[in-house]
């Protein structure tokens, strides 16, 4: 990214003095004019060609297209090379050109945005580029911030004003932000022309959250965090206007900070298609090599006796000199086996796949209206090699939308209702929620089942008071009335904005907050307290705090935070509650509910005027100020006194457990990484059926040291540790996700997955440990135990140990990562991960913006996967499979021909036949089988996940199946060449004069090579289309309207010295002896790959082969069961097998058991050798016509 500022050293501090443009220019910062854009009219043309000749395979052309300019080593003219050079060059530069001008139009559009600007005591207007640091800005309701501002002033009272940051974190709740007292009273313009404080902070940086400066005025120092701060790319909202001072403007503001390129992902095709260019280059010298050599040889022996008929170029003195420019020569006429239309066509299919992912309607959104988007087009084959899958919990299998479950107050849980006999009544059986029609403020949206919870509010319970006064209090979200007793809450979680609306309903409503003071209505009654201090949330401290101060002047601390943490920092005196209350956290938790505990500690009032103190000069600390606060905070947040804990439900999203059903099918194996407890990751993964009680076991490491993480099966197994490690560790070296572990290591030769037997353990590990077992000595056996298990769940891990899990993987299994997540702290698993997924949920849009793929529901997946990604893989190996057979097909007949014309570096087919073949003749028939082919239906492809395989085990596009494909395109080319050589040597023409003549055995050869290969790919295409119809013939008709047009004599009359055969295409292809040379030619390159799958479909199919075959006999049943309804059936009796399918299906997707069975009878199909299946769809058609419903579709069951 280029921005306006020249490059500068990195700073150290920040300084800016408020209206001082002359003592600010000479620290040179950067100016508010941002650059986004590459290219400028001058620059565009050296700087892109610069950029696309940094690609090998451009300059690879380049390097042949210079050759081709030097007449003594060229054959062919130059333009067989440029035309198809710049016309890639010509369509990469202007889709460049295109992006930048967009680039260029946002640029402008933003850097000439008008604001208020105060320069010599008057307001201006600016445009933004013109915006300096140390300038005072006015900004309005609604308006974008311009810069990054220290908020000085505002209309709303205390200074405070409240912003929009989607365009920041993607939040869409307002948040608040306050000036400092000594600067809120600056509304005045005259005031503010006078303001001449000077604020010295740190440096620019990404860091959205943190923000560390000191506010020097008057002699005075006063301590600026983020929370004065407004960032630009916020929106100023429900404020009419405010007033700040600019800290960081244009590439130094922390949106310009945080705009960083995503790492570059590459696809393993495309790091085997890189080798396998190389190998082809190294074959293509070493023809070079032989046809040299063989020049050298014929001219030394043959060539030099008719040196007064073939005379040597002048600046040839020697046979070996001639070799030596043959080889060149040959370098030139043999390129085509790399043509650089194959990295075009890569691209558009890529492209076009893409697009298919965005317009699939099956995973649109109806309720957020929102699609399935491709943010990358590079990935889209890897999608159909997926073997691990990370998934974050909350928002991702979960919907992130919180409900306010149960509660455990002074060591009594509410929450569950009882029947008669005592027994806990189930979600159906339970009487009318709780009526809350006591309070007109309630949520009429809330709904609680346990009425005892409300009586004892009405009792006048002290304990219960206090418990929802902390929540009333304890929080940061913000309360808006559109109308009386109509209140909105804007939370920054979800899990906050359940807490406040449950204590909202149970009569201690947030009304509404200022800097200083919150006001809750306390069973009908407005108190307002003084808010002294927030001590605020972040992922170090996992709890929250305020300190209040009542009517009556008493001063209070009320927390709130994760059990592991404020547990331990609970008063001694609290310890029977505490247990007690550990019991129904453990309760709560492994019913899958997330869980808070509360707690509170008085403060006198001496002893919180020295803690405030102390707290202020560690906010003013220019260096390590965090963590001084840290400490300040760690030591009033001691000996607190318990109240109680909170549960919180957040549901699975739907379809979650079929999907991950589904996904397991495939042999995927789906690893959880979440912050959670370890009893509700357990419990979710209960839920989503990756636990099932049927598993041999399932390992809990909870050990805080080494000794305990190292080995963690004795401790959670106690009696038979030694076996259960055992046969996990056996498990392990025997199947790795379809590869034996050493066999992933040292890539030697796979194992079909479809052979694997699947693991029947479960392992569940905690941060603690996996900090351990992440470190060099350990990580390679935590890979090998977690490898051998079904399902692996990682809790209370860090957003860093998410990252650190993914690259583990990677590192030691040769197996495609996906990671998949919805909030911020999922952004470094995304973007570890070969592929990262966002959802785009109630977290913001941080991990979609970080993503190559996102969509809004987990369930989503399957589909991206099972269908987009394995479609996308097939039909780019068949892409590449067909695109090197046609090539070399192509480019090996000049190989031969090279023996017959002494090794002159002649060309067999016409140069603008070279030019056209790759870019014309044959590019649209393999782009659209790249584009639309497919082997089975959609619906096939979710029903049976088995075909999902081929793809982790890279059995479509390999070292093996390319060697394949050069040997038939090999294979190809002798026919191709010798055929007609042997044709033409005897054959007359119908007057009697000798056939064989040059041209007419190069139009021949090309007219093989072209229905040829035009029929080749008719027999690899799975799934035609009018367009695949159209682009196959329609190629073969725009082939013989040039040749026709070629050899006329209107492009003679026109261009004499280049079309001289006039009519001998005509001529050639009126010959019978040619048409059945090209005949023959065709039968007999096509047959053996016509015998050869006859064969293969006959003696081993492979899974997709079965489930056409099945489809096939699906369909003629079906028809066959319609005609004898017509015939001689009546009433209105509905197929038994399609509603028994149906029903089939859907227990098959509930049953983990009933899936693995069901896909092992479905995998053995394939491996049946003892009929054909042309006999198998004989006697099925013999047994449906008995029994229309019956047999033909038991194999589809399951």
């Amino acid at each position: 990214m280029a921005l306006c500022a020249k490059k500068r050293p990195p700073e150290e501090e920040r300084r800016a003095r408020a209206n001082d443009r002359e003592y600010n220019e000479k620290f040179q910062y950067a100016s508010n004019c941002i650059k986004t854009s590459k290219y400028n009219i001058l620059t565009f043309l050296p700087v892109n060609l610069f950029e696309q000749f940094q690609e090998v395979a451009n300059t690879y052309f380049l390097f042949l297209l210079i050759l081709q300019l030097i007449p003594q080593i060229s054959s062919l003219s130059w333009f067989t090379t440029i035309v198809p050079l710049v016309l890639v060059l010509t369509i990469t530069a202007v889709k460049d050109a295109t992006d930048d001008y967009f680039r260029h139009k946002s640029d402008n559009q933003v850097n000439n945005r008008q604001s208020q600007v105060l320069i010599n005591g008057i307001l201006q207007q600016e445009q933004w580029m013109n915006v300096c640091v140390g300038d005072i800005i006015k900004l309005e309701n609604n308006q974008f911030v311009a810069a990054d501002l220290l908020l000085l002033s505002s209309s709303e009272p205390h200074g405070l004003c409240y912003i929009e940051t989607a365009e920041l974190d993607g939040e869409t709740n307002m948040k608040v932000r306050q000036a400092i007292p000594v600067t809120s009273e600056l509304g005045d313009i005259s005031k503010l022309a006078k303001f001449d404080g000077e604020v010295i902070c740190e440096p620019p940086n990404n860091k959205l959250d943190k923000f560390s400066g000191t506010l020097y005025w008057k002699e005075n120092k006063f301590p600026l965090s983020n929370q004065n701060m407004l960032l630009r790319g916020c929106v100023l909202r429900n404020t009419e206007w405010c007033f700040g001072l600019v800290i960081f403007a244009g590439p130094d503001t922390k949106l310009m900070q945080n705009s960083g390129r995503t790492k570059f992902k590459r696809t393993s095709i495309d790091r085997l298609m890189n080798t396998l260019v190389l190998w082809i280059f190294g074959f293509l010298v070493c023809m070079g090599v032989i046809l040299a050599i063989g020049n050298a040889i014929w001219e030394h022996e043959v060539g030099a006796r008719f040196q007064v008929y073939l005379p040597w170029d002048e600046a040839v003195d020697s046979a070996f000199f001639s070799g030596f420019l043959s080889f060149w020569s040959y370098i030139i006429i043999l390129n085509t086996v790399v043509p650089i239309s194959l990295y075009v066509s890569v691209e558009v299919i890529r492209l076009g796949h893409s697009y298919f992912i965005n317009w699939d309607k099956k995973m649109f959104c109806m309720k957020k209206r929102t699609p399935a988007e491709a943010r990358t087009t590079t990935l889209n084959e890897e999608l159909g090699q997926v073997e691990y899958i990370f998934s974050d919990k909350t928002g991702t299998l979960t919907q992130n939308i919180m409900v306010f479950n149960k509660c455990s107050i002074n060591g009594h849980s509410y929450g569950d209702v009882f029947d008669v006999l005592g027994h806990k009544a189930e979600l159906g059986e339970r009487p009318e929620p709780v009526d809350f029609s006591f309070n007109p403020l309630a949520d009429k949206k809330f709904l609680f089942w346990d009425p005892s919870l409300l009586e004892a509010v009405k009792m006048g319970d002290p304990h219960t008071h206090e418990f929802f006064r902390l929540l009333s209090l304890c929080h940061t979200v913000m309360s808006e009335e559109k109308n009386e007793g109509e209140l909105y809450y804007k939370a920054q979680s979800p899990d906050e904005g359940a807490l406040v609306t449950a204590a909202r309903n149970f009569g201690f409503v947030f009304r509404s907050r200022t800097p200083k003071t919150i006001t809750v209505h306390e069973m009908g009654t407005a108190i307002t307290y003084q808010l002294l201090a927030i001590l605020d949330f972040n992922n170090i401290r996992k709890r929250m705090s305020v300190i209040v101060r009542n009517p009556e002047g008493k001063i209070r601390l009320y927390c709130k935070g994760a059990d592991t943490i404020l547990l331990d920092r609970l008063h001694h005196s609290t310890q029977e509650l505490l247990n007690t209350t550990t019991d129904h956290l453990n309760e709560y938790a492994g019913e899958g509910l997330r869980t808070l505990v509360l707690a509170y500690k008085d403060l006198d009032e001496e002893y919180y005027e020295e803690w405030a103190e102390r707290r202020l000069q560690a906010s003013l600390a220019q260096d390590s100020r965090e963590d001084r606060l840290a400490g300040i905070y760690e030591e009033v947040e001691s000996n607190m006194m318990l109240l109680g804990a909170t549960a919180i439900e957040d549901k699975l999203q739907q379809g979650v457990p079929e999907t991950i059903a589904l996904l397991t099918l495939a042999n995927i194996k789906i690893w959880v990484l979440t912050g959670d407890k370890q009893e509700t990751a357990v419990n979710i993964g209960y839920s989503c059926k990756m636990l099932t009680d049927d598993m041999t076991e399932v390992f809990i490491v909870t050990g805080h040291t080494v000794l305990e993480a190292r080995i963690p099966i004795p401790h959670c197994c106690p009696g038979r540790p030694l076996k259960a490690r055992e046969k996990m560790m056996d498990s392990s070296r025997t199947v790795g996700n379809g590869f034996t572990y050493q066999e992933k290591l040292s890539s030697s030769k796979l194992t079909s997955v479809l052979e694997a037997v699947a693991g029947e353990y479960a392992l569940v590990i905690n941060g603690h440990s996996l900090a351990h077992a992440l470190e060099a000595d350990m990580e390679l056996e935590f890979l090998e135990t977690a490898c051998a298990c079904k399902a692996v769940i990682c809790c209370r891990v860090t957003p860093l140990q998410k990252a650190q899990v993914v690259e583990l993987v990677k590192k030691y299994k040769k197996a495609v990562t996906l990671a998949i997540g919805d909030g911020a702290n999922d952004v470094s698993m995304i973007k570890t991960a070969h592929i990262g997924v966002g959802i785009s949920g109630q977290e913001g849009i941080q991990a979609v913006l970080a993503s190559d793929y996102s969509f809004s529901q987990f369930k989503f997946l399957q589909r991206l996967l099972l269908v987009h990604g394995r479609w996308s893989y097939l039909r780019m190996c068949k892409f590449l499979c067909y695109f090197f057979y046609k090539n070399f097909a192509f480019t090996m007949v000049h190989f031969w021909f090279g023996f017959f014309c002494g090794f002159s570096a002649q060309t067999v087919y016409d140069q603008y036949f070279i030019t056209l073949y790759n870019i014309v003749y044959t590019s649209l028939p393999v782009l659209a089988m790249g584009v639309f082919d497919q082997d089975v239906p959609e619906q096939r492809s979710m029903e049976y996940p088995k075909l999902y395989e081929p793809g982790q085990l890279n059995l479509l596009f390999n070292k093996r199946e390319f060697f394949i494909c050069i040997a038939q395109g090999i294979y190809t080319s002798v026919l191709m060449f010798f055929i007609p050589y042997g044709v033409f040597a005897e054959a007359t023409r119908d007057d009697g004069t000798q056939l064989a003549d040059y041209q007419s055995f190069a139009v021949t050869v090309a007219t093989s090579l072209v229905i040829v290969v035009s029929v080749q790919i008719g027999l690899d295409t799975g799934y035609w289309t009018a367009i695949n119809h159209f682009f196959i013939w329609g190629s073969l008709a725009v082939y013989f309207a040039i040749l026709f047009a070629m050899h006329s004599n209107g492009l003679f009359d026109m261009f004499p010295n280049q079309f001289r055969f006039v009519g001998n295409a005509q001529n050639t292809l009126a010959q019978p002896t040619v048409w059945l040379t090209i005949v023959l030619t065709t039968v007999v390159c096509i047959m053996p790959v016509v015998a050869f799958r006859f064969l293969r479909l006959h003696l081993k199919p492979d899974l997709s082969d079965t489930v056409r075959y099945t489809q096939l006999v699906r369909k003629k049943q079906k028809a066959q069961h319609r005609c004898m309804r017509r015939v001689g059936r009546t009433g209105s009796r509905r197929s038994g097998y399609a509603f028994s399918h149906q029903e089939g299906f859907g227990e098959l997707i509930m049953s983990g058991k009933n899936m693995r069975l069901s896909s092992l009878a479905l995998s053995s199909f394939t491996t049946r050798s003892s009929s054909s299946w042309i006999e198998s769809l004989r006697r099925k058609k013999s047994d449906s016509a008995s029994s229309p419903s019956g047999g033909a579709d038991k194999p589809l069951k399951g």
